[in-house]
């Protein structure tokens, strides 16, 4: 059982217990852990251990997918002292905003698009 982000309508973010995310390490050293995604692979893995990779708070970060036929990732977060699992909630908080991002600008240059060439009848919708 791990966690997982969740946001509602208003832009409230939490945190929630959900089966497929599984946290690997010790009690007594939290600043460092592996993290077990199941049904994810290299989009995810490799987007999460960018923005890790940005955090001055990460020392080491990377991803290992165990087997191709094993829809399964592995993410080890080592830290400077802080909980890796708190880094790592903080990760991918930085992924979504950065996903609303890139979708709020993709479709911004689509509607820009539309109205400079007359085609509203293109069929895109956000």
């Amino acid at each position: 059982m791990g966690l997982a982000l969740f946001i509602n309508g208003s832009g409230k973010r939490t945190f929630k217990a959900v089966p497929g995310v599984m946290e690997h390490g010790s009690f007594q050293d939290q600043s460092q852990a592996t993290f077990s995604f199941t049904d994810e692979d290299h989009t995810l893995a490799n987007s999460l251990r960018y923005t890790l990779n940005q955090d001055p708070r990460v020392t080491f970060c990377g991803y290992s997918i165990p087997h191709p036929a094993d829809a399964r990732v592995n993410i080890r977060v080592q830290t400077t002292g802080d909980p890796a699992r708190e880094v790592l909630k903080d990760s991918c908080q930085d992924l979504m905003l950065i996903c609303q991002h890139v979708r709020s600008t993709f479709d911004q240059a689509v509607m820009e698009f539309k109205s400079k060439k007359g085609l509203e009848s293109m069929n895109i919708r956000p």
